[in-house]
């Protein structure tokens, strides 16, 4: 028996989540990956290098508790938020038997996660409009033990309606658990569903220090949820998910001047955002920009598969979202600096339509 034939049927024939550097390139400018442009610098403080680090270390949970505006026992840290997104299906799914749902266009993780676990994935498409097919999901909800809602969602940009979420948590109480990721939340927190946990024992939120804390290189994520299920978590968990090294920084960025400097990064990526959106409105091969509420625009182009490629070739690295339900002709634009804006949009003021 090959090796191949020794794996299991489902990761044969898994497609693994293509993620920004899985894809290549050779670009000077990367606009695909959702990543703050610049880099931030910290110095290590931590020289227990010798001694395993603590599985959820103190003072990132307190700090981020108080951020976040709940209590340290609802919070749990862990390698990015998709670590946190396999270890609900862990938790609650038993394979073979359970479903986890989400609604794309959306997320890619949330499947692949289902799939190297072996849990069935069912999905509802979003309206015309990228909101929530309710009746759609009241549907399919048999037998699913987990849905995914990204809001605001990824790669469209938008929020998904309160109201609808409201009814979703009440369509799941006692029946499923759902999770809210709040990935991009730092760009609308007005947004959060944070302070509805009191309210949905089933709610989890899922967060992560990778966009506007512009440390997508920590792979550092959190977990909000009622102290029930955090507890759940923290018996499926790795022993240490977080390194010494990663616990100092995270602990450094959510202090109260990392704070201050993130919700300055997010002005000044909201400002870039407008300019561009502005600029992209008057270029011949872009026929729609789409609102965002994120670090990234999601926009309809004339030939995009093309203008993808021809971009690509320039070492301007964009996202392909042609692939996704409902996203044909569709490219994702991360919010750079303004030079790489510039480029991005000299370049597509170039392409003949």
């Amino acid at each position: 028996m090959s090796i191949e034939e020794l794996a299991r049927a489902n990761v044969r024939e898994l497609v693994p989540y293509q993620s920004a550097r899985r894809l290549g390139g050779k670009g000077d400018v990367w606009l695909n990956a959702n990543e703050y442009p610049e880099a931030v610098e910290f110095q290590l403080t931590a020289q227990t290098l010798n001694r395993y680090p603590e599985c959820q270390p103190k003072a990132v949970i307190e700090n981020y508790a108080r951020y976040a505006g709940v209590t340290p026992q609802q919070v749990l840290v862990s390698r990015g938020a998709d670590e946190a997104i396999e270890l609900l299906i862990r938790a609650f799914c038993e394979p073979g038997q359970d479903a986890v749902l989400f609604c794309p266009p959306t997320y890619g993780m949330y499947s692949v996660s289902a799939e190297t676990i072996g849990v069935e994935y069912r999905t509802v498409p979003a309206l015309e409009n990228w909101q929530l097919d309710l009746q759609g999901i009241a549907d399919k909800l048999d037998g699913v033990k987990v849905v995914y809602v990204c809001s605001p969602n990824n790669p469209t940009g938008q929020i998904v309606n309160p109201q609808d979420l409201r009814v979703l948590l009440e369509m799941t109480r006692g029946k499923a658990i759902v999770v809210a990721d709040e990935a991009y939340i730092e760009f609308c927190p007005q947004a959060s569903l944070v302070g509805w946990l009191s309210e949905y024992p089933h709610l989890v939120i899922l967060r992560t220090l990778s966009k506007a804390f512009a440390l997508a290189g920590l792979r550092c994520g959190f977990a909000l949820a009622n102290e029930e299920v955090i507890n759940l978590l923290m018996k499926v968990i790795a022993p240490y998910p977080l390194s010494t090294p990663v616990a100092d920084i995270a602990a450094q960025a959510l202090s109260t001047p990392g704070i201050l400097a993130m919700r300055e990064r997010v002005q000044q990526i909201l400002d870039e955002r407008q300019h561009l959106v502005d600029a992209l409105q008057n270029i011949p091969c872009v026929e729609q920009v789409f609102p965002s509420e994120t670090n990234y625009i999601l926009v309809r182009i004339t030939a995009s598969s093309a203008v993808f490629k021809s971009l690509w070739d320039q070492g301007i690295i964009l996202r392909d979202q042609n692939k996704q339900p409902s996203l044909s002709g569709c490219l994702r634009i991360t919010v750079g600096t303004r030079e790489e804006s510039q480029r991005v949009i000299d370049a597509l003021s170039a392409e003949k339509v």
